[in-house]
C-alpha cells in the first residue's frame, strides 16, 4: 500500500441513476411487437440478446446500439415478415429511452456531496454512447462534484490503468464502485485497486459473470463512505 484511497471512481448507469429498468421495459414492448409474427416456440428475447452480443463490437454500448439491434433482431426473427408499423414503434421506443429524464437512485446526491466534502477526488467511469452519456451527466446535476468524466468504449483492466494514470495516483489509492461485477469490480481489482459492488435490481445478461473469491458488496450507494473508511 502506498497510501489511503484518494480517488473514487463511480459508475453511472444503475449506480448513480436508473437505466436497466428502461431497457427491460422496452424489451417487453419489443417482444409484444415481434411475437405477433413468429411461432410460439421462437424465443425472441434470446434472438435479441444474440444480435446485441454480435453487434457490441460494431455499435458499442448504449441505447442507440440497442435500438439498431432491436430492428435487426425483429427482421431476422420474423424472416422479414414484420411490418413497417412495428419497426416504427420499435424506433419510437428507442427515442423514448433517449429522451427519458435522469432519475437518481436514493442517496446518490447526498452521498456524492459527502464524498467530495470529505476530500475524495471523484471520477465518473461509464461506458456507452458519448453524446447520450454526456447529456445524462449534465442533466443529473452531479457534474460539478466530479473532477473527471471518463466515457469509455469498454471497461477492462487497461481502461482502469488509464483512468488511474490520468488521476496521477497508484492503483492502491483508487477505489471503484458500481453495479456490474464484470465491468466495475473485477477489472479494477485485477490492477490492484479497491472495488465494491452495489447490486441493482436488474442486470443486463451481458454483465453476468462467474467469479472466485469474496467481493465487497454494499447494500446501497449511501454505504460508500463507511466502506472507504474501512480501507484505511
Amino acid at each position: 500500500m502506498t497510501g489511503p484511497v484518494e480517488v473514487v471512481g463511480i459508475d453511472a448507469d444503475d449506480t448513480l441513476w436508473h437505466s436497466e429498468v428502461y431497457f427491460e421495459r422496452t424489451e417487453r414492448r419489443f417482444r409484444e411487437l415481434v411475437e405477433r409474427y413468429v411461432d410460439p416456440d421462437v424465443d425472441v428475447a434470446a434472438a435479441l440478446v444474440a444480435v446485441e452480443r454480435r453487434n457490441l463490437a460494431r455499435y458499442g454500448y448504449g441505447i442507440k446500439g440497442f435500438t439498431l439491434s432491436m430492428v435487426e433482431a425483429a427482421i431476422e426473427a420474423t424472416g422479414g415478415a414484420i411490418g413497417t408499423e412495428e419497426i416504427d414503434q420499435i424506433l419510437a421506443a428507442g427515442r423514448t429511452m433517449l429522451d427519458h429524464p435522469v432519475d437518481l437512485l436514493d442517496g446518490v446526491d447526498e452521498t456524492v456531496t459527502a464524498l467530495r466534502d470529505a476530500g475524495y477526488r471523484l471520477v465518473i467511469v461509464t461506458k456507452g454512447d458519448l453524446h447520450h452519456q454526456e447529456r445524462k451527466i449534465m442533466a443529473s446535476g452531479l457534474a460539478d462534484r466530479f473532477e473527471r468524466l471518463e466515457i469509455v468504449a469498454d471497461k477492462n483492466p487497461g481502461t482502469y490503468r488509464r483512468v488511474v494514470a490520468s488521476m496521477s495516483v497508484d492503483p492502491e489509492q483508487f477505489a471503484m464502485v458500481g453495479n456490474s461485477l464484470r465491468s466495475d469490480v473485477l477489472p479494477a481489482l485485477e490492477i490492484g485497486a479497491h472495488a465494491a459492488h452495489i447490486p441493482y435490481a436488474v442486470t443486463w445478461a451481458h454483465e453476468h459473470v462467474d467469479h472466485d473469491g469474496d467481493i465487497d458488496t454494499l447494500d446501497s450507494f449511501a454505504d460508500i463512505p463507511t466502506w472507504l473508511a474501512s480501507l484505511t
